[in-house]
Parts: structure tokens; C-alpha cells; sequence
């Protein structure tokens, strides 16, 4: 049995991890290695990409930078989320909001300071990538569109940052993150749906409560038209192995979630929507794996 101090503590770490949101971090890391060993670097013995400490401390800094975005957010959007997520917010309240701030300013130093490691440019990127995240959670994602398009573009940052690494130019990336950016905008776009409720007690000009739902669901559909086309290109078009069964299915998914937008009208479907496109990103990191099954075992071999 946990004595009351460490039940305390325990709870406090339980409440920064949720504030972080670590399971997301721990996701990006996992897609910055992935998408490094089989699209960026294939032509590199594995190793030499895992061992490689200059892309350790991107992707650590990536890592930390997320992690101080996500306090950063939280703190500005404490009053929208207990209206929109009140389990959630009563966990993130364990931890002070000073000690919030605090915690954001030691992270983004340690990100800059790692970023030192590898270059002065490297240090100018996640400086840019911090105040990027705090001038969104600021400002930027109350105004409609321009938030959710900002909010996209900050989420394929890390990506960004090892894709100038290697320079690696290929068409097939620039398919890959057309088809990441859209997925993630039409998430976006999604989730203001969702908070309808808190934006509006907070003041929040997003699409929904400025143009109205439908006008927001139709941009939405759009965004998934537009998802299929880099689907279909990565089918078709290009050599990705057995990932190509993975964007056969989310070609269907996304048929299939454009029949549930349209009859969406509740909270609840919107959530359901959310969680759909949630499921193709994380299944779509994993899915790496299947553009050369066999390419880590040669490798290393």
C-alpha cells in the first residue's frame, strides 16, 4: 500500500503526464525514428540511424519542445477545458499552474540547449518552433482557420526538423506529408466541433460558431476529398511495400467517415470522427514497418 505522501506524488506525476500528454510524445518520437530508418535514410544500415546522436537530440528536442507546447496550452485553455473535458482538467489541476510555467520555461531551455549540440541553425529552428507554439496558444487559435491551419503546420514541425537533417527531396515525402498535414487539419477542424461549447464561453471565433456547423462540416469533407487524392497517389504511384494495404483501408475509412460527417449533429459523433482519424495516425506509424518488413533484420544482419 501507497503511503498518502506517495499516493500524492504519484497523482502529481499522473497529473503532468496527463498535462504533456506523454502518449503523444512518446507516438512522435516513435514516427521521427520510423519515418528516418524506412523514408528518409533507407539507403542507411539501421544503426547508424538509431545511433546516430545527432538526430537523438532533434528528436529529444522535438520531444521537449512538444511537451512545453502542450503545458503552455493548458494553461491558457484551463477555463475552455474544464467546460469541455472536466474529468481531464480536475487530473491536470493537481499540478499549480506556477509550477506549469515553471516546468515550460526548463523544458524550452533544455530544447534550445540541446539543439546547441548540433548546430546554430538547429537552435534558431526550435527557438522559432517555441515561440511558434506560444503565439498560437496565445493568440492564433482563437481566429478561425488560421488556428487550426497554424496548429497542423506546428504538428508536422519535428517532421520538418529530420526531413532538412537528411535532405532527402524525394516526391514520395513531400505525398507522405501532404497526406500527415491534411489528416491532422481535418482533426483540427473536428475537435471545434467538439468544443463548441467551451469556445463559446471563452470567446473563441472558430469556424462552427462564426459560420455555423454545417459550413464547417463541409470543410471538413473537403479536407478528406483532398486526403485521398495523396492516398491514392502512395498506392498507385509509388513503391511503399505492404503499406500500401494500410492506405487502402484508410481510403475506405475515409469513405466511410464521410458518411458519418454527414449525418453528424451531436458531440458525441464528433467524437467518434475524431477518434477515426486519431486511429489512422497512430495505425499509420506503425504501418512504416510494412514498406520493407524485412528491412531491419537485413540491415543489421
Amino acid at each position: 500500500m501507497l503511503s498518502r505522501k506517495n499516493k500524492q506524488l504519484f497523482l502529481k506525476l499522473l497529473s503532468l503526464f496527463s498535462v504533456v500528454r506523454g502518449y503523444n510524445i512518446l507516438m512522435v518520437v516513435l514516427a521521427q525514428y520510423l519515418a528516418s530508418i524506412y523514408i528518409l535514410a533507407p539507403n542507411l544500415p539501421v544503426r547508424e540511424v538509431v545511433l546516430d546522436i545527432d538526430l537523438f537530440v532533434i528528436i529529444l528536442g522535438s520531444a521537449l519542445v512538444i511537451a512545453s507546447g502542450y503545458i503552455i496550452n493548458n494553461f491558457y485553455d484551463s477555463e475552455k477545458d474544464l467546460i469541455n473535458k472536466p474529468r481531464k482538467t480536475m487530473l491536470d489541476r493537481l499540478v499549480s499552474q506556477r509550477f506549469k510555467l515553471t516546468t515550460y520555461f526548463i523544458l524550452n531551455f533544455l530544447a534550445a540547449f540541446a539543439a546547441s549540440y548540433v548546430s546554430f541553425k538547429a537552435v534558431l529552428f526550435f527557438s522559432a518552433y517555441i515561440f511558434g507554439i506560444w503565439f498560437y496558444s496565445h493568440k492564433l487559435k482563437r481566429i478561425a482557420f488560421i488556428g487550426n491551419f497554424i496548429s497542423a503546420t506546428l504538428a508536422i514541425a519535428p517532421f520538418f526538423a529530420v526531413f532538412v537533417y537528411y535532405k532527402n527531396f524525394e516526391s514520395v515525402i513531400f505525398v507522405h506529408a501532404m497526406f500527415l498535414f491534411l489528416l491532422i487539419l481535418a482533426r483540427e477542424m473536428i475537435k471545434d466541433l467538439e468544443s463548441m461549447k467551451g469556445d463559446i464561453a471563452q470567446g473563441y471565433k472558430t469556424i462552427p460558431i462564426l459560420y455555423g456547423i454545417r459550413v464547417s462540416k463541409f470543410l471538413i469533407a473537403t479536407l478528406i476529398v483532398l486526403t485521398l487524392i495523396p492516398s491514392l497517389l502512395l498506392i498507385t504511384k509509388f513503391s511503399v511495400g505492404y503499406m500500401n494495404f494500410y492506405f487502402i483501408v484508410c481510403v475506405v475509412l475515409l469513405i466511410f467517415f464521410l458518411v458519418l460527417l454527414l449525418n453528424a449533429h451531436l458531440k458525441k459523433h464528433f467524437v467518434w470522427l475524431h477518434n477515426i482519424l486519431k486511429l489512422i495516425i497512430i495505425v499509420g506509424v506503425f504501418s512504416i514497418l510494412l514498406i520493407d518488413i524485412d528491412l531491419v533484420l537485413n540491415r543489421i544482419l
